[in-house]
């Protein structure tokens, strides 16, 4: 990785955590609230500056990657604000919800003018076509695994058939379908691959997969694919971003559901550095056009996970206000400053065994 991709990924998840910031600072303005500091960037100050209207302090801090927005009054365990009419908490329950759910809000914001201007700057993609299967990983103890094959070859021909592009009726790869075709009893499949500069045939017979219900290899296979687009309206591009932003979330949220019930892809996640890491290498792998992708998923994932009602998440806050709007009676407020404070420490302790792993990664 160079330090220029560092930097712009740096620079990504400074945006989207200051665009969130913005959301409520902005719906504070609106209803009234007084916003003690609002800061872009993190660490030692470079510039600051007191808005003698609303005396607000504004910062522009050193590292371009974070921000805040912090309220008078704010997780007052020791109440010492609160007899000071700018505290938050003197607020109607409606203003601070609205200030508070604008920060995850922005974010689906960001995310969906961001894809419409992507679908906007290079059209739609109705002219492109897929490529040959590369293996992008081997079963253990699978016929391919035995036969000797591994992670980045390209499945060129199965019996002198070409196995590049879709099957016929698009609904799957060709190799796959070749493979499919294998049968009980036939002589084992010749598959040409390319590994490399080389070109190598090997052969290997499929074994039957009860729960797929067809003979496989024993692979998962990725795919080389070459775009074709053309332009499209601003109508157009509205609803694709739309459904681009509403497919991301989905899946999204089927990963977290997924962790949580079974703890399945934690070991897969990754905290600030790995996200860094992975914009940076994706970006100078592939392109300008996957930052912005990357941009549009990660923009709607920090939205989504701050709705989450953990203590000292934006989620937790809202469940505490709703609580406050149905019974209109607050829960104390000392008891809720000391839920919050706790849930910093949590989230804190994740970030730190996050960041440790991110690092144990990037060494191996």
């Amino acid at each position: 990785m160079s330090l220029f991709f560092i930097l712009a990924a740096i620079l990504m998840l400074g945006v989207m955590v200051m665009v969130h910031e913005l959301g409520h600072f902005l719906a504070a303005r609106w209803t009234g609230i007084p916003v003690k500091e609002f800061a872009i960037g993190f660490g030692p100050k470079l510039l600051s500056w007191k808005s003698k209207k609303h005396e607000t302090v504004f910062f522009l801090r050193l590292i371009p990657a974070g921000g805040y927005c912090m309220f008078y009054g704010e997780d007052d365990a020791g109440e010492k604000a609160k007899d000071d009419p700018r505290n938050l908490n003197l607020h109607a329950a409606w203003k601070r919800l609205l200030t508070i759910a604008m920060g995850p809000l922005m974010n689906f914001v960001l995310a969906f003018v961001v894809a419409v201007g992507l679908y906007m700057g290079v059209g739609e993609d109705t002219q492109g076509y897929v490529g040959y299967a590369i293996v992008q990983s081997v079963s253990e103890n699978s016929a391919a695994a035995e036969a000797g094959m591994a992670a980045g070859d390209k499945l060129l021909s199965v019996n002198g058939e070409s196995a590049q592009g879709m099957s016929a009726d698009g609904g799957s790869l060709m190799v796959s379908q070749l493979i499919s075709a294998y049968e009980a009893g036939d002589a084992p499949l010749l598959i040409e691959i390319q590994r490399g500069e080389e070109v190598l045939t090997v052969p290997m017979a499929p074994r039957y997969s009860e729960a797929d219900g067809r003979y496989m290899i024993g692979v998962t296979l990725n795919y080389e694919y070459t775009p074709g687009y053309t332009p499209i309206s601003i109508f157009r591009a509205v609803e694709l971003g739309a459904d681009y932003c509403l497919r991301a979330s989905t899946a999204l949220l089927d990963g977290l559901k997924t962790m949580i019930t079974t703890g399945e892809g934690f070991e897969e996640s990754s905290g600030p550095v790995g996200i860094i890491q992975l914009i940076a290498e994706e970006t100078q792998a592939n392109g300008w056009l996957v930052y912005i992708q990357l941009l549009v998923m990660i923009s709607i994932n920090l939205g989504l996970f701050n709705l989450i009602p953990i203590p000292g998440l934006d989620g937790s806050r809202m469940i505490f206000l709703l609580i406050e709007i149905i019974f209109r009676k607050p829960i104390p407020r000392k008891l809720e400053a000391y839920v919050h404070m706790a849930g910093y420490l949590l989230l804190i302790g994740l970030m730190l065994v996050m960041t440790y792993k991110d690092i144990l990664k990037i060494f191996r």
